[in-house]
């Protein structure tokens, strides 16, 4: 899906509207298909945009994910969107970062993208997530597969706006080269995704 609302669609080529969505998630429902659904936060976001996700990801049974608009070498916003680009550094360019100019402070960014992930993590790895599978998982340990039951008490040493903001003070090792500047938009065979036709 990557996002729930028409303007953000189109914004990722999506080429669907989010009734064509949701009525595809019922079809999947329908044949007892288990999707996992990821929405991509926009650096653009507000407290409220989050809060909506956070409310809507709860109200599915579906798998929720959240990852971070990033452009990508290749992409057409890796062209478009480069020249607003706040870091370089190779590691930031992992979904996880924003590299784009965030409408909240960075910090309060982040805080509220730890803060729905949570909520979603909670939904189907939290506790009852435990209780429901807790054969599986006994199962799992016993052979020494531990990975499942550790993740349950890992969430905030992964996800953390602390962590995440003191990514972006850490010495840059590794810096990516921008694309060469255009006055044009990128053609489509210079793309790795290509535009929608017109």
């Amino acid at each position: 899906m990557e996002a729930l609302d028409e303007e953000a669609l189109k914004l990722h080529r999506k080429r669907v509207t989010p009734s064509e969505n949701l009525r595809a998630l019922e079809v999947a429902r329908s044949l007892d298909i288990m999707v996992a659904v990821n929405i991509i936060a926009d650096p653009d976001w507000d407290e409220q945009r989050f809060a909506i996700v956070r409310e809507w990801a709860l109200s599915r049974p579906e798998i929720v994910h959240l990852t971070v608009n990033t452009p990508y070498p290749g992409t057409e916003s890796w062209f478009t969107e480069s020249r607003r680009l706040t870091s370089l550094d190779y590691r930031l360019f992992d979904v996880q970062h924003a590299v784009l100019p965030t409408r909240l402070p960075l910090r309060r960014f982040y805080e509220e993208l730890v803060r729905t992930q949570a909520v979603i993590n909670k939904k189907h790895l939290g506790w009852a997530a435990l209780r429901e599978v807790a054969g599986i998982a006994g199962r799992l340990m016993l052979r020494g597969q531990t990975n499942f039951v550790r993740s349950l008490w890992k969430f905030s040493r992964v996800y953390s706006a602390d962590r995440q903001c003191g990514d972006h003070a850490r010495p840059v090792t590794y810096a990516m080269r921008p694309p060469a500047a255009q006055l044009a938009r990128p053609k489509a065979s210079d793309l790795f995704v290509h535009r929608a036709p017109s």
